[in-house]
């Protein structure tokens, strides 16, 4: 069988993201055994794991934050050579757990940093015709349009993550990594969180999202992944997830 393909028709003979046998830690410590996972266009997945499993690590080694091994790709694109703005400008967003905004610049300031810069590679998947604006934000987030010429740091935390975000969107992202993005919120600013996810789901942009919180991971994603001593352990639906009990109990009970 000749499984060649031309490079315009990768998106449609394999996983719209995937990364296959990642290695990666910090300095002689390796934390990802060879992890392997993949998301379809438009697809929330969520990554779970005990603390120290290697979830947030992933991420960074998508995002070419730290040095790593393996295949990474997106919608055919071959990303493993790729720097991080690189990784950026061909259509992943980054929302990290310490959520890194600038504390000196204004709300509005932060948010033109996600602005996407030209270039974006030819192979990286296509902008929204209605791409995130600032004033979409602003409407959705009225604290934020209140707040615009205050300083990032100067928010409370449940701000700086909407903030965190919305700056991430700003990019046109098609694919949106999350890392941990209710921990340390009040229920009323985690129930805005989970609400802005879903709106992001509901437009088709990907997400991979890492969250301690199970009910919020399940009610969000479409597909659970666990994280188990820095390989994946299980992929399944999130019915699949509920029919097995000793997933949960030997991977995430403490």
């Amino acid at each position: 069988m000749n499984t060649q393909s031309s490079p315009a028709s990768c998106a449609r003979c394999g996983p719209f993201f995937s990364a296959s046998g990642i290695v990666a830690g910090y300095g002689q410590s390796q934390v990802l055994q060879g992890a392997s996972l993949r998301i379809e266009a438009g697809e929330t997945v969520g990554l779970l794991g005990r603390n120290g499993s290697g979830r947030s690590t992933f991420l960074k080694a998508v995002m070419k934050l730290l040095p790593s091994q393996g295949a990474i790709s997106l919608n055919g694109m071959p990303l493993e050579r790729a720097k991080t703005h690189e990784v950026s400008r061909a259509g992943i967003g980054y929302v990290p757990e310490d959520r890194a905004i600038f504390p000196d610049l204004t709300v509005r300031e932060n948010l033109s940093v996600g602005l996407p810069q030209s270039g974006r590679t030819k192979a990286s998947a296509p902008l929204r015709s209605q791409p995130w604006t600032e004033e979409e934000f602003f409407e959705l987030f009225p604290n934020l349009k209140r707040r615009a010429n205050v300083a990032g740091g100067a928010l409370s935390g449940g701000e700086q993550q909407m903030l965190t975000i919305c700056r991430a969107l700003m990019g046109q992202p098609s694919l949106l990594l999350v890392d941990e993005p209710t921990e340390g919120l009040s229920l009323s600013m985690v129930d805005q969180v989970a609400e802005l996810l879903k709106e992001v789901a509901r437009r088709g942009v990907a997400v991979l999202l890492v969250e301690q919180k199970l009910t919020i991971a399940l009610g969000l994603c479409d597909r659970i992944n666990v994280m188990g001593h820095g390989r994946i352990v299980f992929d399944g639906s999130v019915e699949e997830f509920g029919d097995s009990p000793g997933v949960r109990a030997e991977w995430l009970e403490v």
